[in-house]
Order: structure tokens, then C-alpha cells, then sequence
């Protein structure tokens, strides 16, 4: 019962004392003020904590405790060499924590130079192709002094051969496009106009074959070669297209003959047909014109590698002659149905009476003129008759209601001549 008693008294004096006792560890004003000036802070108060009792009253209340109190207080040379021997630690330590970070910064700044070649790595496809691309746009852009002096000496050596090559094409749009004026106007074309456009195109040819009349091109209008030696590619080349050119200038001026007849001779309605005619006619001989030429070049240009160039030359002459035989088939069949058009005549719809006409307005709304020879068509409305012929040189429809009427569209009525070069 002794001990019973003397536990709990203890227990109780222990219970006590936890109640009074003030905090444990409470560092000094000093102390606080130093780690805060090295930014270091020690805060250790218990969760018990009552009225604040002074640590040397509580030391001398219970001189027989166990309880091991740490005091934080110190003098004032004791708290400098603490507080220098703490910041000697803590600049240790930050030393020690800012080699890793140079360690780091030496290496992140020495990293860049390996990272292209990773970047081009996982890149792929695409900057691949982009890189080539500005390869080759430095290329071009290093080379551009060098391809125009290129370019200069070209244009200086064939100088006349480009001349006359934009030559003949100005003048072919600009006689063409006089031309089918001229058709369109039926009556009422200008006879000065078109002689000045027939003696346009004769002395542009004739300017022509003067200048080159040493390589005697003309004789490409008879199927005859011409006396241009060496007789290469480019010099064929040429030779065809000047051919072409000086071919549809021939038919062109017969076009402007035949505006230039009287209406006694050649009505308006027959002039299409033989207009119509001429370029049909035209066109079988530019495909023809070029034959010649290109089987002399692909025979004779292979005879300085004997008996095998000369064979293989012969064969290749032969493949081109029946893919000549060939396409000059489709446009013989064309020039027939043209014929058998020019022969015949044709007429669209049938003739109209005057009291159709006078139900009509007796206004052409075509020509927005009288009548004169009036059609009337399938869908019941009435034009002239030249009016209506000039209509469906392009169209197959009624130009009021939009009618088929037509099977085909007859080219070639409104004087027009195709702008197709026949090289071969």
C-alpha cells in the first residue's frame, strides 16, 4: 500500500509539473534576431503550453526532476562565434549545393552545341525536306548572277532566231483577230481593211525568206528539204515552226481574198463554208509540211555511227511515218465532212413567212436589223438567215430560248485559224 501511495504522488507531482512548465526550448531575442539574419529560424514550442514561468524559478521549483532543460541563451561573444560558426556551416552548405548547380550551368551551357543534330534527328521527314529546300534556294540564290549572263549569252547568240520568233507570233494574233472581225461583220466589212491585212502578211513572209534566203526555207512549202547544214535538231526545230508560221499566213491571205470578193460571187451564207474550206485545207498542210524534214534528220543524222546507227535511224523513220499516216487519217476524214458540207449547203430551220415575221417585231435579235432571208427554227423563233449560220459556227442551241438545234458545231466559219503550232 506504501508504494501504491508513493506511485501515485509521484504520478501526480509529474502531472503537475507538466502543467507549469513553461516552453521547453524558447531561443533568446538575440539568438532570433541572428538566425534571422541568416535566414534560419528554430521554433520548437510543445502543444502545452500554459502561463509563461521563467526557466531559472522553474529550474529552482524542481531542483529533483529528470527533465533536461537545453538553455538558448549564451554571451554576446559566445552568440557572434555561434552565429559566424552557423553561417560558416550554412555557406558551406550553400557551397556545397552551388557546385552542383555550376556543375549544371557548365554543362547546360555546353549541351547547345550538341542539341542540332538531335533536333535534326527526331525533326523526321519534313525538316529534311526543308533543309533541301533552303539548300536549294541558297543554291539558286548563289547561281542567279551566273544563269542571268547564262541566259544574256543565249538570248545575244540567237538574237534573231527569238526575233522572229515573237515576230511571226504577233502577227499571226493580230491578223487573226482582224479576221474574224471583219467575217463577223458580213456587209459591212471594211474591203481597205482587208487589203491592208493581205499585204501585211506578204511582206512579212517575203521579209522572211529574204533574210534567210541562203538556207532556202521555202522549199518547206513544196516538201523539199532545206540547204541547212549541219542539219540538227535545234536547226529542224526551227525550220518547222518558221514553216507553220509562213503557213497559216498563206491561208490567212486567202481568207482576206475571199472577204475581199463581191457579194454577187460569194453570198454571206457561202462565205462561211469557204472559209470554213481553207482552214481545213490549211491544216492538212502544216501537218504534211513538217514530214520531210524530220525524216531526213532521223535517217541521215545517224550515219556517222555506221551501219547500226543508220539501221536503227531507218526504223525510226519508219515508226514516225505511220504515226504520221495515222494522225493525218483523222484529219483527211475531217476534210471530207467539210467538203461534203461545202458541196451540199445546209440551211437551219425552214424559211418564215411574213406573218411570222411581222408576230416576230420584224426585228432580227440577232442583228437587231430587218429580216432578211428569216429561218424560222424548231423552237419557233426567227432570225436572217446569214445571222443565225454565224450563230451556230459556235453554238448548237437557239441564242433565245437555248435549244438544242444543231447536231455539231462547225468550226472554223467565223474565219478563224487555229493557234495549234504542228511541230511534227
Amino acid at each position: 500500500m506504501k508504494l501504491r501511495l508513493q506511485n501515485d504522488r509521484s504520478d501526480s507531482r509529474r502531472a503537475l509539473k507538466l502543467r507549469e512548465s513553461p516552453t521547453v526550448m524558447q531561443p533568446n531575442s538575440d539568438e532570433l534576431g541572428a538566425h534571422a539574419g541568416n535566414g534560419l529560424s528554430l521554433n520548437l514550442q510543445p502543444e502545452l503550453t500554459r502561463t509563461p514561468v521563467p526557466a531559472a524559478a522553474a529550474a529552482a521549483a524542481n531542483p529533483e526532476s529528470n527533465e533536461v532543460r537545453v538553455t538558448m541563451t549564451s554571451k554576446p561573444g559566445e552568440s557572434s562565434g555561434g552565429a559566424s560558426s552557423r553561417r560558416s556551416r550554412v555557406n558551406s552548405h550553400s557551397h556545397s549545393h552551388s557546385q552542383p548547380h555550376a556543375h549544371s550551368r557548365v554543362h547546360s551551357n555546353s549541351e547547345p552545341e550538341l542539341d542540332p543534330p538531335d533536333s535534326d534527328l527526331d525533326s523526321g521527314e519534313p525538316s529534311t525536306s526543308l533543309s533541301e529546300l533552303r539548300c536549294l534556294f541558297r543554291w539558286l540564290q548563289k547561281s542567279l548572277p551566273f544563269l542571268v549572263i547564262l541566259c544574256a549569252k543565249l538570248v545575244i547568240q540567237h538574237a534573231l532566231g527569238l526575233a522572229v520568233g515573237v515576230g511571226l507570233f504577233t502577227t499571226f494574233l493580230y491578223v487573226n483577230k482582224n479576221i474574224q472581225t471583219q467575217v463577223f461583220l458580213q456587209d459591212r466589212h471594211s474591203k481597205l481593211q482587208c487589203v491592208w491585212l493581205l499585204m501585211f502578211l506578204v511582206s512579212s513572209t517575203l521579209l522572211l525568206y529574204y533574210t534567210f534566203l541562203s538556207e532556202t526555207l521555202h522549199h518547206c512549202l513544196i516538201f523539199l528539204s532545206p540547204t541547212i547544214e549541219p542539219l540538227g535538231f535545234w536547226e529542224v526545230l526551227w525550220a518547222v515552226g518558221i514553216t507553220n508560221f509562213i503557213i497559216k499566213f498563206l491561208f490567212m491571205g486567202v481568207k482576206c481574198l475571199i472577204l475581199l470578193l463581191p457579194s454577187s460571187l460569194v453570198t454571206y451564207r457561202t462565205q462561211g463554208r469557204w472559209v470554213m474550206l481553207t482552214e481545213e485545207v490549211g491544216q492538212v498542210h502544216q501537218a504534211t509540211a513538217p514530214v520531210p524534214l524530220w525524216f531526213r534528220y532521223l535517217v541521215t543524222y545517224q550515219e556517222v555511227d555506221g551501219t547500226p546507227g543508220l539501221t536503227l535511224g531507218v526504223l525510226l523513220a519508219l515508226l514516225y511515218l505511220i504515226l504520221k499516216l495515222l494522225g493525218l487519217y483523222g484529219q483527211w476524214t475531217s476534210l471530207l465532212k467539210t467538203v461534203r458540207i461545202f458541196l451540199k449547203g445546209e440551211h437551219t430551220g425552214t424559211a418564215a413567212t411574213r406573218s411570222q415575221c411581222s408576230e416576230a417585231g420584224d426585228v432580227c435579235p440577232i442583228c437587231q436589223g430587218e429580216y432578211r432571208e428569216p429561218r424560222v427554227l424548231l423552237c419557233q423563233h426567227i432570225f436572217c438567215d446569214e445571222c443565225i449560220a454565224l450563230w451556230f459556227n459556235r453554238e448548237k442551241s437557239c441564242p433565245l430560248c437555248r435549244t438544242v438545234i444543231a447536231e455539231k458545231v462547225y468550226k472554223w466559219r467565223d474565219g478563224a485559224t487555229s493557234p495549234h503550232l504542228q511541230i511534227y
